[in-house]
Formats: structure tokens, sequence, C-alpha cells
């Protein structure tokens, strides 16, 4: 009883593609792949920069509405 033969993981494969659909599975499959895909891009391009020595500039991640708090207390005390 403690692990699950074939025939328990073919049963519960049948049952989950009653339930969602084969075509649900395929969209939720390559979503995956391209997730997993874009992963291995950025690592390899992250170790791309490592070697090279140069980095990449860096992408603005803000919002052009954020404020630097830190920055403007300290361009008050000087």
């Amino acid at each position: 009883m403690g692990s699950l033969s074939i025939w328990h993981w073919l049963i519960v494969l049948v049952i989950v593609m009653l339930v969602f659909g084969t075509k649900k599975l395929r969209n939720i499959g390559q979503d995956l792949g391209g997730a997993v895909k874009g992963f291995k891009d950025g690592m390899k391009e992250g170790n791309a920069e490592e070697a090279g020595g140069q980095a990449a500039p860096a992408k603005e991640l803000r919002d052009s509405t954020t404020i630097d708090v830190e920055a403007k207390e300290k361009s008050r005390q000087q």
C-alpha cells in the first residue's frame, strides 16, 4: 500500500484527462515548457554576463511614479 503501481498511475491519468480534457492539459504543458525554457535562457544570459565581464544595462523595474524616500531624505540633510 506504500507505493503506487503503474495501474494506479494509469487510472489517475485517465481521471485527470476526463476532468480537464486533453486540450487544457496540452495548454498547461505548453505553458510549463515555455516557463522552463525562459528560465534556462535567463540562466544562460546571466552566466554569459558573468563570463564576459561586462554587465548589460539594468532594466528599470520601478514605476515612474515611485519615489526613493531614502535619497530624498539624504538630499534634505545636505
